[in-house]
């Protein structure tokens, strides 16, 4: 799981080539639409699954993707799950200490009744993350288009593969907020549900559900 970087809406070369019309900007002329990708890819059937949040990039968009990601799954495929291994890198909204990230993972592990392992690569190594190939995917798939829409962004998404298989693509108008936390109390009680390696503390994180 991880977000890429945001996508702005308009006319912008993105450094490509098209075919026909190709008239777009070179540079930044100050858009207000953007939209902030946040991706799943199950490893095990390689089905890609992405939102587009139109806020803030939060430990909550990130956490309610991942809960749209289990809500879509069926009652089989769920029953089928004995835990849910997470791959992630160790940005600022999903890192091993962030505290809003942890809390809603907790509340993640009692609502699915599953145990929760989050592996989070360490600094300069997210290109291993699975989910950098999906990216590179569309960057590749989309280069040269003038996303001049939403919709226009959203079909493009739509007919990339991965794995032989389109993804499934949302669009969020949830507005998040910033800068959300917990005091040092509550923490404390979050903390008791966290069993961190210990050799790696921050990278290695396993969650039970109560």
């Amino acid at each position: 799981m991880d977000c890429k970087a945001t996508v702005e809406i308009g006319e912008y070369s993105r450094g490509g080539q098209t075919r026909g019309y190709n008239q777009a900007q070179d540079h930044d002329m100050g858009t207000k639409e953007k939209y902030v990708p946040c991706g799943i890819v199950d490893e095990d059937t390689g089905q890609l699954y992405v939102t587009f949040g139109s806020s803030y990039k939060t430990s909550d968009f990130m956490v309610d993707n991942l809960e749209q990601w289990w809500t879509s799954l069926s009652i089989n495929e769920k029953q089928q799950l004995e835990n849910i291994q997470i791959k992630v890198d160790n940005g600022p909204e999903n890192s091993g200490i962030r505290r809003q990230f942890l809390k809603r993972m907790v509340e993640f592990a009692d609502q699915t009744k599953k145990s929760i392992q989050l592996l989070y690569f360490p600094p300069y190594h997210s290109k291993y993350n699975p989910i950098e190939r999906c990216w590179g995917i569309l960057e590749r798939h989309w280069n040269g288009t003038l996303l001049r829409n939403a919709q226009t962004m959203l079909a493009w998404v739509k007919t990339m593969t991965w794995k032989g298989l389109n993804p499934i693509v949302k669009l969020s108008k949830k507005v998040y907020q910033k800068g959300i936390s917990l005091t040092k109390k509550e923490m404390k009680e979050i903390e008791k549900r966290l069993e961190r390696n210990p050799h790696l503390p921050k990278w290695d994180i396993l969650i039970r559900p109560s």
